[in-house]
C-alpha cells in the first residue's frame, strides 16, 4: 500500500513537471506562429501598395496599367457633390452626384475614382416626369470619366435603358470661383430607335436631360 502511494506521488510529480515544461513551449510556439503570420500580411500589403501604380484623373498619353488606380489626387472630386437644380422647357431638373472611390472596372482592369449621378424632372407644378434617385451606385444611369485634357472639364457618359438605351456625353464645370453654379452640356449620341421600343411612335421622342443648363447648388 504505501509502495502504491508512492508511485502515485512520483507520478504526479512528474506529470506537473512535464505539463510545467512544456505548457511555456505551446505558448512560444503560438506566438512565433502569429508574428509570422502578422508578419506575412505586413509583407503581401507593402508588396501590393508598392506595385499598384497612382495615376490623376487627368488624361495621360498612356493606357492605364491593369491593378493600378486612377485617383483623385487634388481631391477635386467632393466640390460637385450634393444636389443640382436647373429650369429649362417649363421642366426642372435636380442632380444629385456623388464620389465613389478606388472602384475596381472589369473593363478597363483597373480602379479609379469617378462621380455617379441621380436625376429627378418634374413639370413647374411638381409632377415628376422622371425618378431614378433610388438606383444603386452601379446601377446609375450617368457615370463618370475623367477630366478633359486641358481646363477644368469633367466627363461623364449616359446610358438611359428605360429611354430605349438612349445615351450620350456629358460635360460639366463650375462657372464661378465659389463653385456653387455649373455649367452643364450634353451631347446626344447617334441613337437608333427600333420599332421594340415603347416609344417608337411618340412625338417628339422623349427627353430627360437638358441639352445645356447652368445648375445650382442647393
Amino acid at each position: 500500500m504505501k509502495f502504491c502511494k508512492r508511485v502515485f506521488i512520483i507520478t504526479s510529480i512528474f506529470n506537473i513537471f512535464s505539463c510545467a515544461q512544456i505548457y511555456p513551449l505551446v505558448i512560444q510556439l503560438k506566438w512565433s506562429l502569429m508574428k509570422k503570420i502578422f508578419l506575412f500580411i505586413l509583407f503581401s500589403v507593402a508588396i501590393y501598395t508598392k506595385a499598384q501604380q497612382v495615376y490623376s484623373l487627368r488624361p495621360t498619353e498612356i493606357d492605364l496599367p491593369e491593378n493600378s488606380y486612377q485617383k483623385d489626387i487634388n481631391n477635386e472630386l467632393p466640390a460637385y457633390e450634393g444636389t443640382w437644380k436647373g429650369t429649362w422647357n417649363n421642366k426642372i431638373i435636380y442632380v444629385n452626384f456623388k464620389k465613389i472611390l478606388n472602384t475596381y472596372n472589369a473593363v478597363t482592369k483597373y480602379y479609379r475614382d469617378y462621380l455617379v449621378a441621380r436625376f429627378k424632372v418634374t413639370d413647374l407644378n411638381g409632377n415628376i416626369i422622371f425618378d431614378n434617385t433610388n438606383l444603386e451606385d452601379n446601377k446609375t444611369k450617368i457615370v463618370g470619366v475623367n477630366f478633359r485634357r486641358y481646363g477644368d472639364k469633367y466627363s461623364l457618359i449616359y446610358i438611359d435603358k428605360d429611354l430605349c438605351d438612349t445615351s450620350g456625353n456629358i460635360v460639366i464645370n463650375f462657372t464661378d470661383p465659389s463653385k456653387t453654379q455649373l455649367n452643364w452640356k450634353y451631347n446626344e449620341g447617334s441613337n437608333m430607335i427600333t420599332t421594340d421600343c415603347q416609344y417608337y411612335s411618340t412625338t417628339p421622342f422623349p427627353t430627360a436631360l437638358p441639352k445645356e443648363i447652368v445648375l445650382i447648388k442647393q
